[in-house]
């Protein structure tokens, strides 16, 4: 009989955790959950990260516009910045829809896309090539944005902020519509006269190129 009760005792003690286990189980279970992100919070800090490449792309089409030969690559340049200005005003009014504060988070993906940017304007090109790559530049950027913005769109359409969306949505459409003039630029005639450029046996002015012909032809004559 002894045996047998000291049997059944362990067995019950081996069913029942210590009280103290068991609490603290749940508090670290509870104190998980608390600290999980959620789609809102990946939504702010995908629109901060974008409220700074914005800012970010204000100063970068400044250098782009300069660095452009061919006067309509250079005004669409001038025209996508005071675009962008307002994107970036519009962004400020998302924030203030969702009572968040106007913040903005380092974009490492753009400031890179600016980066090689900068690095095509040292290169030593003729005008026309110049543009050519500008415009590439450019489009980078742009691609860029209009996945940054699509995502947003989406995300705010699905947690039912819709003046945000709508906001949003803008931009996008602006962004779409500055990178379809680049294409048009580079199709109507950019590429092409870079390209004339890079076979020609002559120095001549690239087709395309802006009056005054190209500041470096010459000394690019010799990489044909």
């Amino acid at each position: 009989m002894g045996r047998g009760h000291r049997y059944r005792c362990e067995c019950k003690a081996s069913t029942n955790p210590p009280p103290t286990t068991t609490g603290q189980y749940l508090f670290t279970t509870r104190d998980t959950m608390a600290e999980t992100g959620t789609l809102h919070d990946a939504f702010i800090d995908e629109l901060r990260d974008t409220y700074d490449a914005e800012k970010q792309l204000t100063k970068a089409l400044v250098k782009l516009a300069k660095a452009s030969s061919n006067p309509k690559l250079r005004e669409a340049f001038e025209s996508h910045l005071e675009e962008t200005q307002g994107q970036i005003e519009r962004l400020e009014q998302v924030f203030e829809s969702l009572d968040e504060k106007v913040r903005g988070k380092h974009c490492d993906g753009i400031a890179g896309i600016i980066e090689e940017g900068k690095s095509i304007m040292e290169e030593d090109f003729d005008d026309t090539t110049m543009d050519a790559c500008l415009i590439a530049a450019g489009q980078r950027a742009e691609h860029y944005e209009m996945a940054a913005y699509g995502t947003l769109v989406a995300w705010a359409q699905a947690m039912g902020h819709g003046e945000a969306a709508k906001l949003l949505q803008q931009n996008l459409d602006e962004e779409k519509a500055a990178d379809k003039k680049l294409s048009g630029l580079a199709e109507g005639g950019i590429n092409q006269g870079a390209a004339d450029a890079a076979h020609s046996e002559e120095e001549e002015e690239p087709v395309g190129a802006a009056p005054g012909g190209a500041r470096k032809s010459a000394r690019k004559s010799g990489r044909r």
